[in-house]
């Protein structure tokens, strides 16, 4: 579930950071701490093992740390530390808030069940990251001091529990996610699709064609500059639910009939660059999908569906934490996707006036 409550915006306004410069503490969170030897702990965890490194980075989509040449040690990026903090920042608000709220501590078969989710979206997460992480997730938890470890477990059975009082959450259970798949039918549909790729200086006339009702085949014929599909009539193939090109070709279709390129192109530019084109995307025909078929497609549907709610409560959540963070590790911002961790700012090594200009005993008083 981390997975899932990592795509949010990971941190919050609160008690002003200016509180913790000088102190031991490195975060706090609605009165949860974290002290500066325990996240330097964690920060050196991370930067002395590949595979931990490897896997959380999957996880963060940032990379965390810089690997270093010959025997020395990775260093931790500014970048790094701040998406570590972040992470920190949600399990400490969604375990203070399931703790208050619904009076939850994890129990022994929970904080097992915990270690397992963890481990398979931490693997997960390496995969669409496309890494090649060394050893496995389990090894990558074990790797870690046992204060950091059990922290991720217990962020992990909270995060897991969050969700399960969500009451938009749809339990993936088998009857479930057949009364999904019943319910969005056809949303799984096989799509046999078409496409054209138009010149830009072709596009008012594509335009007036389709107005006229001009057929797919005839307007792929006419103006797609592709010769493969156009000599098809713009065929481009047939993608099931099991394609792993289904939810993209799904999406491009949307909901433009059957027979019918869709109106507003998409940008084209070929791999070897140039001219970028206009991409018309239609489907030729639809075909509904069995159970079998769409089964893994209907259960990351789901997945999503239960991520979006997640993600609105862990908001909320974060948006009313009491947050504070020393700011050797950040600083707390408004970007434009919400309030989090912005790297720690550094002095320009360049401006109007030279170092030395800058240092020296005889430099100009200001004016």
């Amino acid at each position: 579930m981390r997975r899932v409550l990592l795509v949010l915006v990971l941190s919050v306004f609160g008690a002003g950071w200016y509180g913790l410069a000088g102190s031991s503490t490195a975060l706090a969170v609605n009165g949860s701490s974290l002290s500066n030897a325990a996240l330097a702990s964690e920060l050196h965890a991370l930067a002395d093992n590949p595979g931990l490194f490897c896997y959380y980075s999957s996880l963060a989509a940032v990379a965390l740390a810089e690997p270093a040449a010959g025997n020395l040690k990775d260093t931790v990026t500014a970048s790094g530390t701040a998406a570590w903090v972040n992470l920190r920042v949600e399990g400490l608000a969604v375990d203070n808030y399931v703790k208050k709220t619904f009076h939850y501590v994890a129990t022994p078969s929970e904080l097992a069940a915990a270690t397992s989710a963890l481990e398979g979206e931490l693997t997960q997460a390496a995969a669409q990251e496309s890494q090649t992480c060394s050893g496995t997730s389990a090894q990558a938890l074990a790797a870690m001091p046992a204060e950091m470890r059990n922290a991720q477990i217990e962020d992990q059975a909270s995060s897991m529990y969050l969700v399960t009082r969500i009451n938009k959450t749809i339990a993936l259970t088998p009857a479930n996610i057949k009364a999904y798949y019943t319910s969005h039918q056809g949303d799984y549909d096989t799509i046999c699709v078409a496409v054209a790729i138009v010149d830009p200086n072709n596009v008012p006339a594509f335009a007036a064609s389709q107005k006229a009702g001009l057929s797919i085949a005839a307007l792929a014929k006419k103006y797609s500059v592709d010769p493969t599909t156009a000599a098809k009539g713009g065929a481009d193939g047939c993608y099931g639910p099991t394609s792993s090109s289904f939810a993209s070709v799904r999406t491009d279709v949307g909901a433009t009939p059957v027979g019918h390129f869709s109106t507003s192109p998409f940008p084209y530019t070929p791999t070897t660059g140039g001219t970028t084109y206009a991409l018309y995307v239609g489907a030729l025909s639809k075909t509904p999908s069995s159970f079998a078929q769409a089964q893994g497609a209907v259960i990351s549907d789901i997945q999503k569906s239960n991520a979006t709610g997640a993600n609105q409560v862990k908001a909320n959540i974060l948006y009313r934490a009491a947050v504070a963070v020393d700011p050797q590790y950040g600083r707390w911002g408004l970007s434009s996707s919400g309030p989090e961790v912005f790297v720690p700012a550094l002095p320009a090594t360049t401006g109007p006036a030279t170092s030395s200009q800058l240092t020296s005993v005889s430099t100009t008083p200001y004016q």
